[in-house]
This record gives C-alpha cells, sequence and structure tokens, in this order.
C-alpha cells in the first residue's frame, strides 16, 4: 500500500501541558481527508534544513484526535532537536508538512493483563494505549517523568493501575525504570507488553522480557525512541545496527 503524501497543517493551538510537556494542536483546510481514529498512530513531522537544504524529518504520536485536529506531544529536554524548536517557536497560524498517519502500534486487546512502560517521549503513545483499553482491563503502566508537575492524568479502567517514576535527568539515570520493572509482581495469565524509552533502556528491558520472561513478538512491542547524545538520525543508523545484531 502506497504512502499517503505529505499534507500541510496549520498549528491551530498551542498548550503548555506540565512543565516539560508542550502540546501543538495541527489542523486547517490540509487535515481534510486525514483518516479518523488515529490516537497513537505515528507521524512525520518533515521540517526544512536550511544548512542542507533538506527536509529533517522526526517521528511523533498522535496523542489525541478530534474532528478536523489533532494534538502532537512534544517532550522538552535540555537538548532541543528540530522538531522541539520548531514547537517552541510555532504560533497559531504557522504551517509544517507532516507524513501519515503510519499505524498504530497497540496492546493486544485479548491479553489477560498489560504491562505499559516508557519515559515521557512515550507517554503520548502510552496514553493513548491506556485509553484504548478494554474497560475490564487489567494490569499497570510505569512511566518516568523529569519532576512532579510532569504527572498527567490518564483515563484509564478501574482494574488498571499507573506508577509514576520521577527522573529529572532522562537517557543519564534510566536503571531506575529498568530495575522498577523488574521487581514488579508477574501475574499469572498471557501478559501483552508496551515498552518504548532510551535506546540503552530499552536494551536493557528487551533482555528481561525474552530472558527472563520469555516473550516474544507475540505478546512484547518495545522499541527506542531516541539514544542519549545521538540525534535522530544517529539514533536510527543504532536502531538498524541491533537489529541486525538480533537478527
Amino acid at each position: 500500500m502506497a504512502r499517503p503524501e505529505p499534507r500541510k497543517l496549520e498549528v491551530v493551538g498551542k498548550t503548555q501541558v506540565t512543565s516539560n510537556m508542550l502540546r501543538i494542536t495541527l489542523g486547517g483546510p490540509g487535515f481534510a481527508g486525514f483518516p479518523e481514529e488515529q490516537a497513537s498512530a505515528y507521524i512525520k513531522l518533515r521540517l526544512p534544513d536550511p544548512g542542507t537544504g533538506r527536509d529533517a524529518v522526526r517521528t511523533y504520536t498522535v496523542r489525541s484526535q478530534r474532528a478536523g485536529e489533532i494534538d502532537v506531544d512534544f517532550a522538552l529536554h535540555e537538548d532541543c532537536g528540530p522538531a522541539t524548536l520548531w514547537a517552541l517557536n510555532s504560533s497559531i497560524g504557522d504551517s509544517i508538512m507532516v507524513g501519515g498517519p503510519g499505524p498504530r502500534k497497540l496492546v493486544h486487546p485479548d491479553a489477560d493483563w498489560y504491562l505499559l512502560v516508557g519515559d515521557m517521549t512515550a507517554l503520548p503513545a502510552i496514553s493513548g494505549n491506556i485509553e484504548l483499553l478494554p474497560k475490564a482491563a487489567k494490569g499497570m503502566a510505569v512511566i518516568e517523568v523529569m519532576e512532579q508537575a510532569d504527572i498527567q492524568t490518564i483515563a484509564k479502567p478501574s482494574g488498571f493501575r499507573i506508577e509514576w517514576l520521577i527522573n529529572p535527568h532522562p537517557g543519564e539515570a534510566s536503571e531506575g525504570l529498568v530495575e522498577r520493572v523488574k521487581t514488579l509482581d508477574w501475574p499469572e495469565g498471557e501478559p501483552s507488553v508496551w515498552a518504548a524509552c532510551e535506546f540503552s533502556a530499552m536494551r536493557q528491558l528487551r533482555d528481561y522480557f525474552r530472558t527472563e520472561r520469555g516473550l516474544d513478538s507475540g505478546n512484547l512491542y518495545i522499541s527506542s525512541y531516541w539514544k542519549n547524545g545521538s540525534n535522530e538520525d544517529s539514533h536510527k543508523i543504532a536502531k538498524r545496527e541491533d537489529a541486525t545484531a538480533m537478527a
């Protein structure tokens, strides 16, 4: 199936969700024909790079969708990439080329219980996943944020709980997230595990889930959304090399 051509969307809203999370709402005439129900799907933001003459392409998640518009959340780190800098400097009426949406990476709806794990870069996708869980779903999420003020309210089933970890220096002290996951009680039944975070933490979690918990692609989705000390292009190279080594 051919990928949809990028469309020009306009900034129609800008909201500081928490201390370290900025929400840009995109809509406008170019939104016509955008598929419905794409919360948690990914999109590609295309940002002109005057230095190279080519577009810098960055991947983000559709946090939520309403008639004629989508929300895209940007985690604000000290070292901002081109997409985050664009979001910070954007104004109502600004435009940006957006590719996608690509397929949603969701938990398996027929699992006995669910575990979702991630840092702030994965929070939009985790939130979308939790909000799409069946009402009777059981399980938990472990989410790392930079400070207490970054904790968000997420609609969830009554049998599902969310645990927040505070790490002011994401990527530099990721062992807290990994170690907390390793100490979780592991309920009986078939799980569906979804995890996305920094590259090194992802590899540690992947090893734990596969080696100690016996999970495979049938009940595990795991990905790195960024790599500490690397830009997105370098991160993509690291992901390809890692995938080749795991093959």
